[in-house]
């Protein structure tokens, strides 16, 4: 028994020393930088534990299209709405001024996608336009917000669409999360605590092909290593209010961690931004493959 407590011990050391290096490379990361930033690491398999900043609510921008899709996906298993029902999109729900790849192939709008390529084009190519024909649909922000509460999310709000965000900056903070919430969502959502298995095979697949953030998370990863949903606001003159990414890494060995990096109120460049969310993603896969 006593050989067990000092072995228990012996690792317990060897886990902090190792989590105490991390920390200072990330730490050597984000030194002297003006910005906020957030970080969550959590391991599925072996439940390591890493965080700054981790409880910090911080806006989630476009990163709220996963829980969206989340929403939507699960009114399908319900049955209540189809992944091949078709949708009119209208001319007029093809907003200017805002991000949006449906806007750009069908600018005159009137056509007909499906809902399964909407919610692709909603996480995916992150489009602003799709994001809301969705939350239209499915009756607005609060069942969003209904359907995490339901199954525990923490420190997560919703209040605003696209729309309604690109209508001032104040907007933008009241849609927030901290990555802790994130990250262990992101854990129950592989683990399929959240939708259907062939739900979570839907949208993993989409976040695995995702087209946005190439300079963020993925940057220094292997192809096809992570699944993952950015999240940018641009800049408010000299500030970035958001600059974010998150997802599930798969390692090598078959082992996964999820990672969310959330950089708020930054008044560095967007490649100084990004370079850290990047830096920090190449030190924690660095850190599971020592």
């Amino acid at each position: 028994m006593k050989k067990i407590s000092i072995l228990f011990i012996l690792i317990s050391a060897f886990v902090f020393a190792q989590q105490s290096v991390l920390d200072q490379k990330i730490n050597s990361i984000i030194k002297d930088k003006k910005a906020t930033v957030g970080v969550s690491v959590l391991g599925f398999e072996d439940g390591f534990k890493y965080n700054k900043n981790g409880s910090t609510k911080l806006p989630m921008l476009s990163v709220f299209k996963f829980h969206i899709a989340a929403t939507v996906l699960n009114l399908v298993d319900k049955g209540k709405l189809s992944l091949d029902q078709k949708i009119l999109i209208k001319k007029s729900d093809l907003l200017e001024n805002t991000w949006s790849p449906i806007r750009e192939k069908y600018p005159d709008g009137n056509i007909e996608l499906s809902l399964g390529e909407i919610i692709n084009y909603t996480v995916a190519w992150s489009d602003n336009n799709g994001c809301d024909v969705l939350l239209r649909l499915i009756g607005g922000t609060q069942v969003v917000q209904k359907f995490m509460d339901s199954k525990g999310v923490k420190n997560f709000q919703i209040k605003h669409n696209e729309e309604q965000m690109h209508k001032g900056a104040k907007y933008l903070y009241e849609n927030y999360t901290t990555t802790n919430s994130l990250s262990q969502l992101y854990k129950n959502f592989y683990y399929g605590k959240i939708l259907s298995e062939k739900s979570t095979k839907f949208l993993y697949h989409i976040m695995l092909n995702t087209t946005t953030g190439v300079n963020k998370l993925k940057e220094q990863l292997p192809a096809k290593s992570i699944a993952h949903k950015t999240g940018s606001s641009g800049k408010d003159g000299e500030l970035t209010i958001a600059e974010n990414d998150s997802g599930i890494v798969t390692l090598p060995n078959g082992k996964h961690y999820a990672i969310v990096v959330f950089i708020s109120n930054s008044t560095e460049t967007e490649q100084v931004n990004c370079k850290m969310i990047s830096d920090i993603s190449k030190i924690v896969w660095d850190y599971f493959n020592k």
